[in-house]
């Protein structure tokens, strides 16, 4: 069976594939970074909120890596997109910055959505991560 798709029908997939894979790759390295974080944490109940996060970052990805093969027909290869830091602030400080600018990403992907699963992913996923980035600012500022 062959598609036709208009010009700009094949722009929105194409930009729709980029914003996923990044997505798909910036959960990827979120996963990484923090489960060096939660080594490096100071105490058991910092350790538990880094890794609580990183299972809610688990999540996104899984979910993300469905969407994706679901939507394309195909798995996308995650790669690690950014280095996380060797030293606890500067990894919460990092984490902290990560965060919000994937709430900005996701809601405006979640925005331009067509498709109803992609959105409501994005939606919710962009309420988690604002979530996270008040938790990390929380812990940044009480190692400060």
């Amino acid at each position: 069976m062959y598609y036709y798709y208009s010009r700009n029908q094949q722009q929105a997939v194409d930009e729709l594939i980029k914003q996923m894979k990044g997505a798909i790759d910036g959960e990827y390295s979120a996963v990484k970074c923090y489960e060096k974080l939660a080594r490096m944490a100071p105490n058991d109940q910092e350790r538990e909120r880094i890794l609580e996060i990183r299972n809610d970052e688990i999540k996104h990805f899984t979910e993300l890596v469905k969407l994706y093969s679901g939507i394309f027909g195909r798995d996308p290869k995650p790669e690690l997109i950014e280095e996380c830091p060797d030293e606890y602030e500067l990894g919460l400080e990092a984490a902290i910055i990560d965060e919000q600018n994937t709430v900005d990403k996701y809601l405006t992907i979640a925005d331009h959505a067509a498709n109803t699963a992609v959105k409501q992913f994005f939606t919710r996923a962009a309420k988690d991560e604002q979530n996270h980035a008040v938790w990390f600012l929380y812990l940044w500022i009480k190692n400060k």
